[in-house]
């Protein structure tokens, strides 16, 4: 009988087999190793940080991307300030696919503005951000919606060979200040959107508070109590008396109320919330819910209160749906019911304060109530040297006298300043327009 072990050595198919069998299984086992060697290294030295487009500082980055993809062209174009190895860089980590976003603004006289931003669209990108290689994944599920906007679900993760959090901090903060930087100086202001609040179009200059003019006394007190309020929150607390304070300036139109709380809001480094409880759709708990989430160092204005509610508490309900769905208690309890929100201050104006339900002005809901009448020979005085200099102090008291004994208000003073605005005098030469314009009917606004 052949010993089976020297037919096995002796046979050149079988040790072939055998040897490709044992190469098949080293490199499957090189392979398997090599993978997971990559995943730990992977683990070990990449860092991840996912940014969800719900989060506050998505638009934060995304913004902060677009001025470093900005910042690296003009480098790379100029090389100004940089070695010949940066620049280099800067040319290979340019972004190849780009997405805009648009701001778009119709103003009262028709015209129209628009603002390109230049963002990092979807997929992959890579940029070189304080010696460090990052690369940028924007992706987008279209599947999941994100309620709050309406928009499909995005998702901006930024990954790094480096085991260093502290740059995705550094990213963070600097996105930030850029975010901030952009209205330091300036005005938000926000409209309700769903159950959030948005900014409405670009921030605007802060107005400043002597360009409202006011009789005597009426600004300093306003502008005192606010800031009386705003210090004392533990005084509220220690009390338990709810941090909470509301304000109703009410006269006829066009005497500056919307104008004053501008300016306030720009003396205060405040921004301002506007809420329209007439819009269709609106409901108790929406309007709880949005009082209660306003942002922070925030003035909420409630316009022409009185038109909510025009029709008394027993509008029918269709006359309600074409309005809104916000009914007087509801409003009472977001005012200050059991779910109403502390650290807020609220701002509600109207040209018809007789209009408006005692139980709505009650202290604890309108703490001070502060009159916005016609222009006084104060006011009237004031607003022309404004215009046309102090040293027109003779000639603002003749325009003054020519409007005695005439209800004028202080918009219709500055459209009257603003078509004579190159010559003092033609402006009290053409007082008797004023004095016409006031004597003529007018009709709310």
């Amino acid at each position: 009988m052949v010993d089976l072990s020297l037919f096995l050595a002796d046979n050149p198919y079988f040790s072939a087999g055998f040897g490709l069998l044992g190469v098949g299984a080293g490199v499957a086992v090189l392979r398997q190793g090599a993978r997971r060697g990559a995943d730990l290294m992977r683990r070990q030295l990449l860092v991840s940080m996912e940014i969800p487009s719900h989060d506050k500082s998505y638009q934060w980055v995304l913004a902060w991307l677009s001025r470093r993809g900005a910042e690296t062209i003009r480098a790379a174009d100029s090389g100004a300030n940089i070695s010949w190895m940066h620049r280099r860089i800067a040319k290979a980590v340019l972004p190849r696919h780009m997405a805009v976003q648009t701001s778009y603004k119709q103003h009262d006289n028709g015209s129209v503005s628009t603002n390109f931003t230049m963002v990092p669209g979807q997929g992959k990108h890579v940029f070189y951000f304080d010696g460090t290689f990052i690369q940028v994944d924007r992706q987008r599920n279209a599947k999941m919606i994100d309620i709050q906007s309406a928009a499909p679900f995005e998702t901006v993760t930024l990954t790094t060979l480096s085991r260093d959090r502290g740059i995705f901090s550094n990213i963070l903060a600097e996105a930030r200040e850029h975010a901030l930087a952009q209205n330091e100086g300036r005005t938000v202001l926000y409209t309700s959107f769903g159950p959030e609040w948005r900014p409405f179009g670009l921030p605007r200059k802060r107005r400043l508070l002597e360009s409202v003019i006011l009789d005597n006394g009426v600004s300093e007190g306003i502008v005192d109590d606010v800031r009386d309020f705003i210090s004392n929150g533990k005084w509220y607390d220690d009390r338990g008396i709810p941090y909470r304070r509301g304000y109703l300036l009410y006269g006829p139109p066009g005497s500056g109320k919307t104008s004053f709380i501008q300016a306030l809001a720009g003396e205060l480094g405040y921004n301002i919330c506007i809420l329209n409880l007439s819009e269709r759709g609106l409901t108790d708990d929406r309007l709880n819910h949005l009082l209660t989430v306003a942002p922070e160092r925030s003035l909420v204005l409630l316009e022409d209160v009185d038109a909510a509610f025009n029709r008394g508490r027993q509008q029918s309900e269709q006359a309600a749906y074409q309005q809104s769905m916000v009914t007087f208690s509801g409003l009472l309890n977001a005012l200050d019911g059991v779910a109403s929100s502390d650290e807020r201050i609220i701002f509600m104006t109207t040209n018809h304060i007789e209009r408006l339900d005692p139980a709505l002005i009650r202290p604890g809901r309108v703490d001070t109530k502060v009159f916005f009448g016609n222009a006084t020979p104060h006011q009237i005085c004031k607003m022309f040297t404004r215009f046309y200099g102090s040293e027109h102090g003779s000639m603002a008291q003749q325009f003054a006298r020519a409007l005695e004994g005439h209800s004028v208000s202080t918009a219709q003073l500055q459209g009257h300043f603003v078509v004579h605005k190159r010559e003092a005098q033609a402006a009290v030469d053409h007082a008797s327009a004023l004095v016409d314009m006031a004597s003529s009917p007018r009709t709310a606004g």
